[in-house]
């Protein structure tokens, strides 16, 4: 296993400079953000039923336990457990569906937040440190191109042929989706288990991720940091345990995130689900990284 703390996929180049860019538009990703937002707001409330929304709660439920929160954030960004390749796959698949991006894409944009918000100072992109309405229109219809970048190496999972073939299709992954949804219930069933999920999902993880960077609770302080994060314990739940960011900015190799009574962590839970199936291993929990004790400064931890 590498090291539990280190920013795995980044090599910081000489110059790298995480302050100097500029935010552009990016088309893609604002039309489909912006579709499937205009799909939910005009759709969803003509196609609504009890079975639609049952459809929409197991969905997006489903993606964002297995892609996003285990898949994507735990294992394949943090490496915070192994599992066999099959699974890794399929959970990778999961995080395609969630409908942010594909697994390369993913990998880059948290791996240079990371990067940033250790420094001592960084881009207001990448600290969410505008308004409210600023800071959505940038993380949702727009790229940060940075004047001096860093470079990176995805190593095995850049040569994974599944991998490359769900970067260059991940939008297309929501198409056999819908189509069950379709022959299970019709276009009701499409747009609150397609665009309704993804709408959430997507702006939801924006929300989510403003707030734990602007304010909320804060157990930990990590030394030279130049953004530190905070809990956002309303979400906790539905996060799957994502929202205890200031736990994972402490501990971010940790596969445990919610670390205190009262904070639930269903991505946690899941994985010991698959230890115990003999499914996972090396399952990294804050108690095996004692060296990253003089790093933090602990606060008195305040009710969840």
């Amino acid at each position: 296993m590498t090291d539990p703390h280190a920013v795995n996929h980044l090599v910081e180049t000489p110059g790298a400079d995480p302050v100097k860019g500029r935010v552009r538009w990016a088309p893609v990703q604002s039309l489909w953000n912006g579709g499937m937002a205009a799909a939910t707001l005009l759709l969803a409330p003509l196609t609504f039923s009890p079975a639609a929304l049952a459809v929409f709660i197991g969905t997006t439920g489903a993606t964002l336990l297995l892609g996003h929160s285990v898949g994507y954030h735990r294992r394949l960004i943090h490496k915070s457990f192994g599992c066999p390749t099959w699974l890794e796959r399929l959970l990778v698949w999961f995080g395609a569906l969630v409908g942010m991006s594909g697994p390369f894409a993913i990998i880059r944009t948290h791996d240079l937040r990371d990067w940033a918000q250790r420094r001592a100072d960084c881009h207001p992109y990448l600290s969410h440190a505008n308004r409210p309405a600023t800071d959505a229109w940038w993380q949702l219809h727009c790229r940060l191109e940075l004047d001096s970048p860093p470079r990176f190496d995805l190593g095995r999972i850049g040569r994974d042929p599944f991998y490359r073939f769900l970067e260059a299709s991940w939008m297309a992954q929501q198409l056999p989706v819908a189509a069950l949804l379709y022959g299970a219930g019709g276009w009701s069933f499409v747009v609150w288990g397609v665009c309704a999920r993804v709408f959430v999902c997507v702006h939801g993880h924006w929300l989510v991720g403003h707030l734990a960077h602007n304010r909320g609770p804060q157990s930990w302080i990590v030394a030279d940091a130049g953004v530190q994060a905070h809990d956002v314990p309303w979400a906790g739940l539905i996060t799957m345990g994502e929202a205890w960011h200031n736990n994972h900015h402490a501990f971010p190799g940790s596969a445990k995130i919610g670390l205190y009574p009262g904070q639930s962590d269903l991505g946690y839970a899941f994985i010991r689900l698959l230890e115990r199936a003999g499914l996972a291993w090396d399952v990294r929990t804050p108690e095996f990284s004692p060296e990253r004790n003089h790093k933090l400064l602990r606060r008195e931890r305040p009710h969840a």
